[in-house]
Order: structure tokens, then sequence, then C-alpha cells
């Protein structure tokens, strides 16, 4: 069975990204995380994408990565382009662009039958309203919460009005960077 691993950038005071609609564009990742983008950053981004063979993204999450990378070239852009990404979305009818499927009707069965396939890792970036369905049907195998040193002071918190029981998770690996970020690998008790 292929598992499903979370991946979210997150600062010291628990910020994930800005508030919709926008109220405070600083709270976005790419400003506050930047600053600390460097090689081990890349390294450890790299591993995760090359361990999977598809992303499975929200709405918000794939269209922003699709004008970011669609336009991109060389062997990481290449990778990320032609990978099948699944698309959960309640206001989207279909999706034609950037190797996209939409994901129709249960999204949590959807996401179960996806798992069943034969394959590599299943890659989640971004943390939103998505994951309330998917830790609610525990079908969350790793969460790879990088924690960026930084306090923002404003915008959407990690796993804000998620409205799910408390889910308790084991502590698997810590990867630290230079930088100062530190990477939390969860897993499921």
């Amino acid at each position: 069975m292929r598992k499903l691993i979370e991946s979210t950038f997150v600062s010291l005071d628990g910020v994930i990204d800005d508030t919709r609609p926008s109220t405070v564009s600083r709270a976005e990742p790419q400003h506050w995380g930047h600053p600390y983008w460097d090689a081990d950053h890349a390294r450890y981004a790299e591993q995760l994408v090359n361990s999977a063979d598809a992303l499975l993204l929200g709405r918000v999450t794939f269209e922003a990565f699709a004008q970011a990378w669609s336009g991109r070239e060389g062997p990481d852009a290449e990778r990320m382009n032609a990978m099948p990404k699944y698309v959960a979305s309640r206001t989207r009818t279909e999706i034609a662009e950037w190797n996209g499927t939409l994901l129709t009707g249960d999204v949590a069965e959807q996401v179960a039958k996806l798992k069943e396939q034969p394959g590599g890792n299943i890659l989640k970036w971004g943390t939103g309203e998505l994951d309330r369905t998917l830790v609610e049907h525990g079908l969350i195998d790793e969460f790879h919460f990088w924690y960026f040193p930084v306090i923002v002071g404003a915008g959407r918190h990690l796993f804000e009005g998620a409205g799910f029981d408390t889910t308790h998770l084991k502590l698997a690996d810590v990867d630290r960077f230079d930088s100062g970020i530190v990477v939390h690998v969860y897993v499921p008790r």
C-alpha cells in the first residue's frame, strides 16, 4: 500500500499561510520562508518528491503550484510537471491543466483507493481544508512539519478550525538544517 505523506511549512507561532481573503500577505510562506531556503531545504524537498510518484493537492495549492511550476525547466521541474496530480475541490468541476485529475464524489474514499493502487508514495504539500477529511479518516501516514525560525504574528494557523477529534501522533524522525529549519516527522500512534 502506498503511503500518503503530508508536508507543511510552519512558523514558530503556528502560521502556515495568509488568511483568505488576504489581509496580511506577509503571512504567505514564500515571504517568511524564503530566507531559509538553502541547500538543506532543497535536498529534503527533493527527497520527498523523489519518494513519490503522485501529488495530492487541495484546489488552492494546486492552482498556486501550477502557476509556479508549469513554466519552469530543468530536472526538478520536469519531475513535478510530469507527476499525476489528484485535486480535491468543492468549486471546480474539471481540471484540464498541469496533469491534474479532479477527485469526484467522496474524497476520503477516492484517496483510500489511490493508496491501494501500486506505486510510490503520494505527497501532499500544504495544510488546508482537505486535511480535515484526511485526518478524520486516518489516511495520512506521515506528517512532515517544517518548523521555520520565524514568528509571523498573523495569518492562518496549522489545523485552524479543523474540528476533528484529538489525534495523537508519534515522533518518528527529526531533521535539522543549518538555516534553523527543523523538520519533525510524525506518524499515527
